[in-house]
């Protein structure tokens, strides 16, 4: 049986974003990024042009057709921008509504509509992943998630203590068995070589609905993907391919991260 031709992703970008509007006086910041900071939209920060814009753009190169944003109810400076003063000729976006942030896999559920039985990615709108990680996704036979080698990361912008909370996947015969959140250094050093780290690049099936409103809260009181993906594995019996990458990701998690992707990001280029 061949691929399901995938042509949707969707973006989690309802989150608060508090860590960015934390001020931080060592972040080298203009004007106009700092007050976009404030908001807690990182996907609207400014890397010469809004950061979502290179992630959509990425989307586009990877192949893909129809974005969902996830936005908050507050989100209308996104909601204009895209739907008003971007028009995108290569993509068509489309908004849903988180009412309240209640985690990733609550943000999953508010693309239920949008996916209508269709699969479909999920990643973070703070993220910038390379295309060729999205086109292998798009590409894959089912279910399936992007395990990213955690020594390659480190060669984009991400600091290692950062790195080091990652939740790690543990993989078998190419197949992801479980998902290891904030793992502690003992645990890390007991890892095969390479470790595998989850940076939220998935494709799910609508099982993913089913899995996402089965699961409880997390001691924080969020719904997390990690949580329902491992009810899908449980409840449903799915099965996740893990696609090995060695290839960074650029995080823009708070303000002492956008210097550092705007330099790395300067000679991209977007084509929405």
């Amino acid at each position: 049986m061949g691929a399901v031709e995938m042509d949707k992703a969707v973006i989690l970008a309802g989150g608060l974003g508090t860590r960015m509007q934390k001020v931080d006086s060592q972040a080298a910041l203009d004007g106009e990024q700092a007050a976009v900071a404030d908001t807690g939209m990182k996907g609207l920060i400014p890397i010469g042009r809004p950061f979502l814009d290179f992630v959509l753009t990425a989307l586009a190169d990877a192949g893909y057709k129809r974005v969902g944003l996830v936005i908050g109810p507050g989100h209308d400076a996104i909601r204009t921008y895209y739907g008003e003063k971007v028009k995108p000729k290569r993509l068509a976006i489309e908004f849903a509504v988180q009412p309240k942030p209640l985690g990733t896999a609550n943000a999953v559920l508010a693309a239920e509509s949008f996916a209508a039985g269709d699969p479909f990615l999920v990643i973070n709108s703070d993220n910038h992943y390379p295309a060729d990680a999205l086109k292998a996704l798009r590409e894959l036979d089912g279910c399936g998630l992007i395990a990213f080698e955690r020594d390659a990361l480190l060669s984009g912008n991400i600091p290692a203590e950062r790195i080091a909370r990652f939740a790690i996947l543990q993989v078998e015969d190419g197949y992801l068995s479980r998902i290891i959140e904030k793992p502690s250094p003992e645990v890390l050093a007991a890892q095969a070589r390479p470790i595998y780290v989850s940076m939220n690049c998935w494709r799910f099936d609508s099982g993913i609905f089913q899995a996402c409103r089965a699961i409880a809260p997390s001691p924080r009181g969020e719904y997390e993907i990690p949580d329902a993906v491992e009810s899908a594995v449980r409840e449903q019996g799915q099965r996740f391919e893990a696609i090995p990458f060695g290839a960074p990701v650029l995080d823009l998690t708070n303000r002492a991260d956008v210097p550092m992707v705007a330099e790395m990001m300067a000679e991209m280029e977007v084509d929405l």
